[in-house]
């Protein structure tokens, strides 16, 4: 009860029918108070035994009615500038800014555009009109290539937070299911031995289709199996506790991924990482490469199969086996060349990102397709963009143990065939 005694003659105040606490209309706001209209003036007092007044009042009660029927309904929507989207989407934008705000040329971005047009674009509404392709796909690469906080991006674009990440996981999604089989793909037959030949003639090795490399992507620490994300490596070099997931990759003599698996946790081993992949499993199988005579080049971190080619990693080598060492780390050399454009060049791969952990691998399937479109259709990169890979191997306890006697016995005949063929070098001496 208030404590407030009601004055003889004041009204009592109005309450909520069926409210125990009985509490007044007046302190209740609802969201129908900021659009109420402006209080009504008050009419004198009528006569009821007056016609034409009464008539007057029925005249102005209809007016008021219809004129407040024939109002458009609005959406509020807040305003925001954008000047800087409105720049560079101008055809007089400098080519080199352009490239450098997207990692790409303009005509690069054009076909990326035509290319998801179909799956991105949505239809003009009564209450808005819809954000263009174009406009959709740049908030997307400019993410992608910046790696800035959401609410940077909704600032540059003037669209709103949400509406930004949204756009972001969108393009992403379509650029996995429409790009990827046409840009990201193992290569079939004439294609793999035309990369026989391009890795034979520079190293010597017979047999080799590409070179495979796993790097760490940091994230923020999930809120379920935290250890299995745990890094290590990461932790003790910064100082500062670290998760991460993995993203291994197969890479082509000219630096384009052939195949990616995407997603495991960052406490696991590149051989575990590896033995999860599907591309393990075909190779396994005998549905991807003919056992003993195509090879897939990695460090010595990996096992050595009857399909994946890893260095000598014990102890007292001969001088052939440094000599095949030093063409194996030559060959590997294209893989993390390729995954150090590929952080450089889209730099969300290096910062904890506000994507949640199950919308990741379409983000990085995203860039890795990006990658190959741009190392297609030979786009520069700054080299101040470049990115350095640490601590991103994690060598098995033992290397001896995971070695197949197949792989063991070809890698000794392909080391016994460079030193005889004279491409064994000396660097290593």
């Amino acid at each position: 009860m208030s404590g407030r005694r009601r004055k003889r003659g004041e009204p009592k105040p109005q309450t909520v029918a069926g409210d125990s606490n009985a509490t007044p209309i007046a302190n209740i706001l609802t969201s129908l108070d900021a659009q109420a209209p402006a209080p009504r003036r008050e009419l004198p007092l009528l006569q009821l035994n007056d016609v034409d007044d009464t008539k007057d009042l029925d005249a102005a009660s209809s007016s008021s009615s219809s004129s407040s029927l024939q109002q458009q309904r609005r959406l509020w929507v807040k305003d925001r500038s954008r000047a800087w989207w409105d720049l560079c989407s101008s055809a007089d934008y400098p080519e080199a800014d352009f490239r450098r705000a997207f990692r790409m040329s303009r005509s690069t971005f054009d076909v990326l555009c035509d290319a998801l047009a179909a799956a991105v674009a949505k239809e003009d509404t009564a209450l808005r009109a819809a954000i263009p392709v174009r406009q959709r796909v740049a908030v997307c690469v400019w993410r992608l290539a910046t790696g800035e906080p959401l609410r940077l991006v909704s600032k540059r674009f003037g669209l709103g937070i949400s509406t930004c990440h949204k756009l972001i996981l969108e393009v992403c999604a379509a650029i996995r299911t429409l790009l990827m089989p046409r840009f990201l793909h193992w290569p079939d037959d004439p294609t793999a031995a035309a990369f026989k030949s391009r890795f034979e003639a520079t190293s010597g090795v017979p047999g080799v289709v590409g070179a495979i490399y796993t790097t760490h992507i940091p994230i923020i620490a999930p809120k379920v199996s935290v250890a299995a994300y745990f890094n290590r490596r990461h932790t003790e070099r910064n100082h500062k506790t670290s998760y991460s997931i993995t993203l291994q990759g197969v890479v082509g003599p000219d630096g384009t991924f052939t195949d990616v698996c995407i997603g495991w946790p960052g406490s696991m081993t590149d051989e575990q990482v590896l033995r999860k992949s599907a591309l393990h499993q075909r190779a396994s199988a005998g549905m991807l490469l003919p056992p003993g005579s195509t090879w897939v080049v990695g460090g010595a971190s990996y096992p050595l199969t009857d399909w994946v080619l890893v260095p000598y990693a014990h102890h007292n080598l001969t001088w052939t086996q440094h000599a095949f060492n030093e063409k194996v780390g030559e060959l590997r050399r294209v893989a993390t060349e390729a995954f150090a454009r590929l952080k450089g060049r889209w730099a969300c791969l290096q910062k904890r990102t506000e994507v949640k952990l199950q919308d990741l691998p379409a983000v990085l399937g995203a860039c890795c397709v990006l990658h190959n479109i741009c190392e297609t259709r030979g786009e520069d990169m700054d080299p101040d963009l470049r990115c350095d890979l640490l601590d991103d191997h994690t060598a098995p306890d033992d290397p001896m143990q995971s070695e197949s006697e197949v792989g063991s016995k070809a890698r000794d005949n392909m080391a016994h065939n460079l030193l005889h063929r004279g491409f064994a070098g000396t660097a290593f001496l």
